[in-house]
C-alpha cells in the first residue's frame, strides 16, 4: 500500500483552512443525501406489506416489522438525529449508527426486488466518515481517511462494473444494437408516463449510426475500466471527468439519472480546498487593497 499512500491519503501534507471548509461541505452534501433518502424510504415502507427480495440483514433478520406502526418515520428521525450528532461532533459513533440504521430502512425500502445505486454510492460515503471520525483522533487525519478510502474504493467498483459486463457479455457488450435496445426499453417507460415519443440529439444520433452507438458504449466501458486512475492524484481529476460525461451520457441515452454518482464524483474529482484557498486569498487582498485605497482618499 506505500505507493498509493500519497496519492489516496498525504497524511503528511500540510492543512488549509480552504480543505477544512470543503470537507464541511462534503460533509453537508452527504448529511443531505442520507437525509433525503431515509426519510423517502420511511414514507414510501408505510406502503408495503411483505419481503418479496431479502437484502443485507433481512436475509437473517425479519424487517417487516418497519413495515408498521410507522416505525419507518421513527427509524428516519433516529438516522436524522444521529447525522445531526456525528456533524456536529457530539459522538463520534453518530455516523456509523446512523449508517446502521439507515442500512435497515435500505433493507425494507427495496424488499420488493429493485435495488439503488446512488444509495450505495452515499452509504459508502458516510462509512468512510464514520471509520474516519472513529479511528482518527485528529480530524487532519480523520479528512484525508475519509477522502482517501472513497478514491479506492469508488475507483474499485467501476472497475468490477466493467468487468462484471465483460464477463457476463463478452467483448461484444459494445454492440450497439444494445444500446438501441435500451433506448427503445427507456422509451417504452416515457411513453407511459407522457403519452408521446420524443428522442434527444443523442438518441437520434445513436439511432440513426450504428458506430456511433458503439462508440457510446466503447466510452463507457473503458471509462469505467480505467476509473482506477483515480487512485493517483495526477489522473484523479481526468478520469474522473471522464465518469462525470459518463453519468451524463447515461441520462441522455438511456434517460436514467444517477444525481448521487454525479454529485459524489464531481465533489471528489478536482481540488475545491485549494481552490477556496486561492479565492479567500483573492478576496482577502482585493479587501486590504480597498480598504488602503479609502484610507489614502481620506487622507
Amino acid at each position: 500500500m506505500k505507493p498509493f499512500s500519497p496519492n489516496l491519503f498525504d497524511f503528511e501534507r500540510e492543512d488549509t483552512f480552504g480543505e477544512r471548509l470543503f470537507f464541511r461541505i462534503f460533509e453537508g452534501v452527504v448529511l443531505y443525501f442520507i437525509l433525503t433518502f431515509a426519510w423517502d424510504w420511511g414514507f414510501y415502507i408505510l406502503k408495503i406489506g411483505d419481503v418479496v427480495l431479502p437484502l443485507g440483514i433481512a436475509n437473517h433478520l425479519d424487517i417487516s416489522f418497519l413495515f408498521a406502526h410507522k416505525l419507518s418515520l421513527l427509524n428516519a428521525a433516529a438516522i436524522t438525529g444521529l447525522m445531526a450528532a456525528g456533524f456536529f461532533r457530539l459522538w463520534r459513533f453518530g455516523y456509523l449508527a446512523a449508517l446502521l440504521l439507515l442500512h435497515f430502512q435500505y433493507a425494507a425500502r427495496y424488499s420488493l426486488g429493485e435495488i439503488s445505486h446512488g444509495s450505495n454510492v452515499m452509504g459508502m460515503a458516510l462509512l468512510a466518515l464514520a471509520l474516519g471520525m472513529i479511528f482518527f483522533a485528529e480530524r487532519k487525519h480523520a479528512r484525508r481517511f475519509t477522502f482517501g478510502f472513497l478514491y479506492f474504493f469508488l475507483g474499485l467498483g467501476y472497475v468490477l462494473a466493467a468487468a462484471s459486463k465483460l464477463i457476463g457479455t463478452g467483448p461484444g457488450w459494445v454492440d450497439g444494437r444494445h444500446l438501441w435496445m435500451w433506448i427503445a426499453e427507456r422509451t417504452v417507460d416515457t411513453f407511459s408516463l407522457s403519452g408521446a415519443i420524443a428522442h434527444n440529439w443523442l438518441q437520434l444520433l445513436a439511432l440513426d449510426s450504428l458506430p456511433v452507438a458503439t462508440m457510446i458504449l466503447t466510452f463507457g466501458l473503458l471509462t469505467e475500466f480505467f476509473a482506477f486512475l483515480m487512485w493517483f492524484r495526477r489522473t484523479r481529476p481526468w478520469i474522473m471527468t471522464l465518469l462525470i460525461m459518463m453519468h451524463l451520457g447515461v441520462l441522455l441515452t438511456m434517460k436514467i439519472n444517477f444525481p448521487a454518482n454525479t454529485v459524489l464524483l464531481i465533489l471528489l474529482a478536482y481540488p475545491w480546498g485549494l481552490w477556496l484557498d486561492r479565492g479567500l486569498a483573492s478576496l482577502d487582498a482585493s479587501f486590504h487593497t480597498r480598504r488602503t485605497r479609502l484610507s489614502l482618499r481620506q487622507s
